[in-house]
């Protein structure tokens, strides 16, 4: 019965997980170290159904990564004291973080400055203020990377029911081995006790004694 009922609840589980890449939110990390823009990005990703979470530095924003949170993208200023968006780029870009996409903006139209942010990685260069059109530019980056978040839920599902079935499997074949143990266990005693009584028939009765 438990075999069953572990069945049911894995059931159960794979199909409210097929149901949760509908209700998921594209998460975006914006790092800007100007308050106006800050919440003027936030406003439009919000618009857009997306979760925001706002960092005020470049600094900031790998210590938040590093906390192992799920981003599916980050937008980074290209203007910040201490470390810029360039810098910025480029860490991410040689950290396990490098398979996440990065834009850049600026309020500045430099060519050569936008040359060397592609060349580094980036995947687009956003020009300051922003407008809700430019978040279409964005539209195939939301669905790349929740397409492989979906993914990778998948694959680790069916790692989980490989070694759930190995499991059950491992618990069939001790429970069997019990069984046969337990069967021979039986068989075992049967015998010897086959054998005493076998011997008991086959012993001479002995003459009972007149008493005088």
């Amino acid at each position: 019965m438990e075999f069953v009922d572990t069945r049911k609840l894995q059931l159960q589980q794979q199909q409210q997980q097929h149901l949760q890449p509908q209700e998921q939110h594209f998460h975006v990390l914006a790092v800007d170290d100007s308050v106006i823009d800050r919440k003027l990005l936030e406003r439009l990703l919000r618009g857009s159904s997306c979760k925001v979470t706002c960092v005020d530095s470049g600094d900031k924003a790998l210590k938040y990564l590093g906390l192992g949170i799920k981003v599916n993208l980050i937008m980074t200023d290209y203007c910040m004291p201490g470390m810029s968006g360039y810098d910025l780029l480029k860490r991410v870009k040689g950290s396990s973080w490098k398979d996440v996409p990065v834009v850049i903006m600026s309020s500045e139209n430099v060519p050569s400055r936008i040359s060397m942010c592609l060349e580094g990685g980036a995947e687009e260069f956003l020009l300051k203020p922003l407008q809700l059109s430019d978040l279409d530019k964005l539209q195939s980056y939301f669905v790349k990377s929740l397409e492989n978040s979906c993914e990778e839920e998948s694959d680790h599902n069916s790692c989980i029911d490989s070694e759930n079935e190995n499991v059950i499997i491992n618990i069939s074949s001790s429970s069997n081995s019990n069984h046969n143990n337990n069967s021979n266990n039986s068989n075992s005693k049967r015998k010897a006790i086959s054998a005493e009584s076998h011997q008991e028939r086959s012993r001479p009765k002995m003459k009972e004694l007149a008493v005088v």
